[in-house]
């Protein structure tokens, strides 16, 4: 595969997800669920850099929590923009179901269901591969497994291979992902190369109004130069009782010859009887490379409701 062939198809995963900073368009993510109290002391808490960065590059909970969904009926609300050059809106799509299992077999109901715009090909398939990408990734979870965990021997297919990628960056931030010309040793922000242009912050906060967290903040250094780095800003939120990670948002951009992109993702769990299960993922990015549509969307879902399959 060319280099440019490469980086196309990777960008078309990494950019189903999350905001960016020059990102101006609506945002349908207007749920603000973390109020911060105040700074921590980390001396007082026994709480160092290296506890959060160690917990953030070992935790598997992310990528649990969406194989448990299967385990649960719940109610889900999906909402996906579309937009043009001018940041206008072109396309919408919008879901509401409920999912369930029937004689072991999974079952969707829709509440409602409406499209606006252009989002379909004539062939059926979503207009955007961000949107196609989102679907796979998020949106179809119950119905179809997330195949492999992050970082495991794929099909050998192409299109596998990417799509595990996309879920190490996702499920595993802060690692490295292989194989990808000029952004593969990009992500592993935690290492002796890239710590340098991170600043860590720290803060106490509450969230979902009633549960005690931690907020872990890795930020990008104002002087470090363009192309240094692609992960602006990885901020990690923990509950303060028990370490476990509740939340996550990444602030990705990067621009060269080859590629253009600037995404923000959000993912919020919760705990449903002892179990952490996702409850919001929301997405703002644009990304753009040659010979191909350049694309902007926007993707907010929400799931309510768990309850045990019966």
């Amino acid at each position: 595969m060319t280099i440019k062939g490469s980086v196309t198809l990777f960008l078309i995963f990494i950019s189903s997800f999350a905001s960016a900073q020059q990102i101006t368009r609506y945002d349908p993510d207007t749920i603000k669920t973390i109020v911060l109290d105040s700074v921590i002391n980390i001396n007082s808490h026994k709480l160092n850099v290296q506890d959060f960065i160690d917990a953030v590059t070992s935790d598997t909970s992310f990528y649990k929590a969406f194989q448990s969904m299967r385990q649960y009926s719940y109610t889900a609300e999906n909402s996906i923009y579309t937009y043009d050059k001018k940041d206008r809106v072109n396309g919408r799509i919008y879901r509401k179901m409920n999912y369930s299992r029937v004689n072991d077999r999974p079952n969707t109901r829709y509440i409602a269901k409406s499209d606006s715009g252009k989002v379909y090909k004539k062939n059926g398939r979503y207009e955007l591969y961000t949107v196609e990408m989102f679907d796979y990734l998020f949106a179809n979870t119950y119905n179809k497994p997330l195949a492999a965990p992050p970082n495991s021997k794929g099909d050998g297919s192409k299109n596998a291979s990417y799509k595990d990628k996309l879920k190490t960056l996702i499920f595993r931030p802060g690692t490295k992902v292989s194989g990808i010309p000029f952004i593969s040793g990009k992500t592993e922000i935690f290492s002796p190369e890239l710590k340098q242009f991170y600043y860590y912050q720290f803060a106490r906060g509450t969230y979902l109004d009633s549960i005690p967290v931690y907020r872990f903040k890795v930020i990008r250094k104002p002087s470090t130069a363009p192309g240094d780095v692609m992960i602006n800003e990885m901020t990690t939120i923990f509950d303060t009782r028990t370490f476990q990670i509740l939340g996550r948002f990444i602030d990705m951009s990067f621009s060269n010859m080859f590629v253009s992109f600037n995404v923000r993702m959000n993912i919020e769990m919760n705990n449903f009887n002892g179990e952490l299960l996702p409850v919001k993922v929301s997405y703002q990015g644009n990304w753009d490379v040659p010979l191909h549509k350049e694309e902007r969307a926007s993707v907010l879902i929400t799931h309510t409701g768990y309850r045990p399959n019966n």
